[in-house]
């Protein structure tokens, strides 16, 4: 998708990254009904790291957040993690128990971006399970969300939950630890058994620090977890498994995962043993919004359930996985970090450029709908299912889900899949988009390789001209599809002033 699934040919799949987990061994039970008291998750001691041989940490942003009013620091914080085995039978409506399996301790850190005048804070604070399959730590919701972050005050916190981010994998960067030995020789990682409970200590340290402060004193009013990804399968069974017994986040962001979630016990083969389908346990009194792009979609279909006072979904047509605007912004931040090391898309050259659609809008909205919700405001609207193979004829456009104006008034063909004829696995991840240019681009072949028309016989790809006479009328679809995906909940005003802007800065029409 994002830069996180921009791994290299040698990486482990997606889907079976996304099963990288915790612990196995069953001893004491840990099983919280949802109105149960919130049991005890330890507050690790927190430290500020050296500086180091790069003078600032990985994944520090290439940006200037100061021009934005934010400032970015780094704690490590250590203790002792808990890992979980499953207790009883899962099922697979979520409704999962566990039982402590082991204890070890650890030391990681979290990388922290919040307003630098208390004033501009809105309370709400944004946990992200850093996304390792790249085989470095990458922050692929941080990027789809930033302008919202940004503008509405929120601190951002990447948590290095993971031990391939801390302790290196397949890639050429081994860790933080490889990466800065004066930085980061101290971290300790026993393994992704204890990801999950090191996750929750990282939220814990937010609410109540135990040593510096990472919020600078802020006071947190909401705790959202946020996972993308092989992120989001570890987020699905946090929810349905961990945040039973812990009870330290107010809310669940799960972007893009797949059907099955991670398995609890840290053994990759042990993804064969998750219910599959997986799907988010109802009965918690905090709230998951999970959002699906079209590349999602496919894998993660059989696990649909009917929305509730509790969880939401949203697939959203003419997305990707990783898209265009997830890389142009993440990519300078990666470099800043990895340099020449940073993982690769790998797409064939001459091959269809990456999806440019509407998930980063969405995601903005999203956000700010779990916020309130997860505040005791109203539940986001439902979105309406995706159908990735019933595409119209006309555009190669996927029907139903949610559709952003991109996708209402269309210039381009926008799509979750794309041609990996020649490219490495994941290119796939990042969609494709096909300008309707009466099929001058080397990859308008009617075939596979076409986003526009991937079937024989072939079919013209729209033209601009007829479908808006004029500019005017073209501006004028695009305000009304803007105020009607404002309406229904799916927009947000000011994303949708900047999409009419757009329209009307472009030539399109006539």
């Amino acid at each position: 998708m994002h830069l996180l699934a921009r791994l290299t040919r040698r990486s482990v799949t997606a889907t079976a990254l996304g099963a990288l987990l915790c612990g196995a061994l069953l001893s004491t039970p840990l099983t919280a009904p949802a109105g149960a008291s919130p049991a005890v998750t330890a507050s690790p001691v927190i430290t500020v790291p050296p500086a180091g041989s790069h003078g600032f940490p990985f994944l520090a942003a290439a940006e200037d957040l100061g021009s934005f009013g934010y400032t970015e620091s780094e704690y490590l914080f250590s203790g002792t993690a808990t890992s979980y085995g499953k207790s009883g039978l899962w099922t697979s409506d979520g409704r999962w128990n566990v039982r402590a399996s082991g204890t070890a301790a650890y030391k990681s850190r979290m990388l922290v971006r919040r307003p630098a005048d208390p004033a501009e804070f809105n309370g709400t604070v944004v946990v992200e399970w850093l996304n390792v399959s790249g085989q470095i730590e990458l922050s692929p919701d941080y990027w789809f969300q930033r302008e919202e972050l940004l503008r509405q005050g929120y601190a951002w916190v990447g948590v290095s939950a993971q031990a391939v981010g801390v302790n290196g994998g397949l890639g050429d960067i081994k860790g933080l630890k490889g990466w800065d030995p004066a930085r980061y020789g101290s971290l300790v990682h026993p393994g992704d058994a204890f990801a999950y409970d090191i996750f929750s200590q990282a939220g814990q340290a937010l609410r109540s620090p135990n040593g510096p402060d990472p919020l600078g004193g802020l006071p947190v009013r909401t705790l959202l977890a946020d996972g993308e990804s092989q992120s989001a399968g570890f987020m699905t069974t946090y929810v349905n498994a961990v945040q039973p017994v812990s009870k330290v986040y107010d809310g669940f962001m799960v972007h893009s995962n797949s059907a099955v979630a991670a398995p609890i016990s840290g053994a990759l083969a042990d993804t064969l043993l998750m219910p599959n389908p997986s799907r988010i346990r109802t009965d918690l009194t905090v709230p998951t919004f999970v959002v699906l792009t079209e590349t999602d979609v496919p894998a993660a279909a059989i696990a649909r359930q009917p929305d509730t006072g509790s969880v939401v979904h949203w697939e959203l047509a003419g997305t990707a996985h990783g898209d265009q605007w997830a890389y142009d912004l993440g990519q300078p931040t990666v470099e800043k970090s990895a340099g020449a090391a940073a993982p690769s898309a790998d797409c064939a050259a001459g091959s269809a450029p990456f999806n440019d659609g509407p998930g980063h809008w969405a995601m903005n909205a999203a956000l700010r709908h779990l916020a309130a919700w997860a505040r005791g405001g109203n539940r986001p609207p439902s979105g309406q299912p995706l159908s990735t193979v019933l595409r119209d004829p006309a555009t190669g456009l996927a029907g139903g889900g949610v559709r952003l104006p991109d996708v209402t008034v269309p210039t381009r063909t926008l799509t979750g899949s794309r041609d990996t004829t020649g490219s490495g696995v994941f290119c796939g991840l990042y969609g494709a988009r096909d300008a309707w240019n009466g099929d001058s681009d080397p990859w308008d072949r009617h075939d596979d390789g076409d986003p526009s028309d991937p079937n024989f016989p072939p079919t013209a790809e729209p033209d601009l001209s007829r479908l808006y006479p004029t500019h005017a009328d073209y501006v004028n679809k695009v305000r009304t599809a803007a105020q009607g995906s404002v309406d229904a909940g799916y927009l947000l005003p000011e994303d949708a002033t900047a999409i009419v802007a757009a329209a009307q800065e472009s030539d399109i029409g006539g």
